[in-house]
């Protein structure tokens, strides 16, 4: 063990928990899983949200993180924060949040940034919004703990090979199909021969990916499928596979990683396609994932244009709402577009390279900050890192804006909103936006369920909104009759709303837990609302 080794490891045994690993890209084709500690299936990948309340599986988790492969530098461990209840002892005393809203400084303008600036760093904005930059000492490196000497700006990406290979024919598909089927039921143990083969053939790509990988196996075959499917309709192909390049952005990948990729995992298919296979089987394989990659890199190329891979957003306010539920206020180190309704993947410093998707719970501020509303699940690291831990200081990484919940103000027509629990956010976004643009006489109507009253943390400010605009409706409804006040409706929320039938005309928006947004969906359709018109993200997940 040498002396830099040994020194890691002492300072290691004394930070304690909240240490991780630098982030990095993930492999085209798949999207990002995160890393979980040794015990403990891995968590889901980052997705689109199926709710703001996405229950995420519950791995054993340790109290120190699991170091980062490739010694990647740790970050500083940050204390614990103490739990809700103020008669459950806490083993690090934290002061309490203050009662008033601090104040969110401004940005310095980048005129008076230079002026002050130390010699040779440039300002973060003049480079927006090509690259996220950081200079020596900035802080944002220091909130994540990357050491200065080796701040770089991440690599551009290179031209598409002008060149464009023969697409995949409709003999090819089927031979793609054929042996994807055939792999199947080694599946797992094909994913992860891939995976070995990438990390052998080109190890600098390692410290890009999670230390575990069982879950993105998964997701990454369940890509290939999907390609081999969608690929007999273009442009239904590139409505999924552009989207995906956009995402990877944030995760570094470079067009050159797609053909590595490509190599090993033809390579990996052929030792598990079985006697099937052959080279007109491989020849098709190989056009499927040169259509793929070509596809993926498009996307991210248009986006490179007009917004950076991710964003550094500051905490300057956390509010706890609950004992389980924190409203988060963030100041985005650049102009961050968005729309109400929609959402973004989320990374925090204590949990490097995990992603979990938040909508946004406020509509586009002329401040540019943005709010965040999160629950903390059973053994969620992210989503408990925001509650139990974040503190204003703290620095976040945020995607690019993403969803189609999105209110379309031409049509002008009505809106039923449904928010359980935290997905009130997206919904009094959208009643926000509908404010300030004038309701033009539409109805909205928005019904607020939780399990229990205390759950219903934004009603006061709903009703308030209510009694000054006459188009806006606000019904309270909790699952649980016990205890519950006057005034509120009594069952599930998606029963609840049946009961107010027919909604004929409306434009139906839907966010909270998965199974509510299931059902509340499927009871909307047997009132009468047509699909079209049920509007939600998705929860195939």
């Amino acid at each position: 063990m040498s002396t830099r080794q040994l020194v890691l490891q002492s300072r290691s045994s004394k930070a304690g928990a909240g240490r991780g690993t630098t982030p990095g890209p993930v492999a085209p084709g798949a999207e990002l899983a995160p890393a979980p500690a040794p015990a403990g299936p891995a968590e889901p990948a980052d997705e689109p949200p199926t709710a703001v309340e996405r229950p995420e599986p519950s791995p054993a988790v340790p109290s120190v993180p699991p170091p980062g492969p490739l010694g990647l530098t740790p970050v500083p461990a940050v204390p614990a924060k103490p739990t809700w209840a103020p008669a459950v002892p806490s083993a690090v005393s934290v002061p309490p949040l203050p009662a008033f809203r601090p104040a969110a400084p401004a940005p310095v303008p980048v005129a008076q940034a230079a002026s002050s600036a130390p010699a040779g760093f440039e300002p973060l904005f003049r480079r927006a919004p090509a690259l996220n930059w950081v200079g020596p000492d900035d802080r944002w490196s220091r909130a994540w703990g990357v050491v200065q000497s080796a701040v770089e700006p991440p690599p551009v990406l290179e031209p598409a090979d002008p060149v464009e290979p023969l697409p995949p024919s409709a003999e090819d598909l089927v031979l793609v199909r054929a042996s994807l089927a055939a792999v199947a039921p080694e599946a797992d143990r094909a994913m992860a021969h891939f995976h070995a083969l990438m990390f052998l053939r080109h190890p600098e790509l390692r410290a890009m990916f999670p230390a575990a990988m069982d879950e993105q196996r998964t997701r990454l075959f369940q890509a290939l499928r999907l390609c081999a499917v969608r690929a007999g309709d273009p442009e239904a192909l590139r409505d999924y596979l552009g989207p995906l390049g956009r995402r990877h952005r944030k995760y570094g990948a470079l067009t050159r990683h797609y053909a590595s990729v490509a190599d090993c995992l033809v390579a990996a298919l052929a030792r598990y396609g079985g006697s099937g296979w052959d080279g007109r089987t491989e020849a098709a394989c190989r056009r499927l994932l040169a259509l793929a990659s070509r596809l993926m890199v498009e996307g991210a190329e248009e986006e490179a244009r007009t917004a950076p891979p991710w964003w550094q957003a500051e905490v300057v306010e956390h509010r706890q709402a609950t004992r389980d539920v924190a409203v988060l206020t963030l100041r985005p180190d650049q102009a961050y577009p968005f729309r109400a309704g929609q959402w973004a993947a989320v990374e925090t410093p204590w949990w490097p390279r995990v992603w979990r998707p938040y909508s946004f719970g406020s509509a586009p501020r002329p401040d540019g900050l943005l709010t965040l509303h999160v629950k903390a699940v059973q053994a969620g690291w992210v989503s408990n890192a925001l509650v139990h831990r974040a503190r204003p200081g703290d620095v976040l990484r945020l995607g690019a804006a993403e969803g189609a919940m999105t209110v379309d103000h031409a049509a002008g027509g009505d809106l039923l909103c449904l928010g359980g629990g935290t997905g009130i956010g997206p919904v009094a976004a959208l009643v926000e936006e509908v404010a300030e643009r004038g309701a033009a006489g539409r109805r909205v109507e928005v019904f607020y369920g939780a399990r229990r009253a205390d759950g219903l943390y934004r009603l006061e400010e709903l009703r308030e909104l209510a009694a000054r605009n006459a188009w806006l409706t606000v019904r309270p409804v909790v699952s649980e009759p016990a205890g519950a006040p006057a005034g509120v409706l009594v069952g599930d929320l998606p029963e609840v709303v049946a009961r107010y039938a027919p909604w004929h005309g409306f434009a139906a928006y839907l966010s909270g837990p998965a199974a509510m947004v299931r059902s509340g969906a499927a009871a909307l359709r047997r009132c009468g609302v047509p699909d079209g018109s049920v509007r939600h993200d998705p929860v195939d997940r």
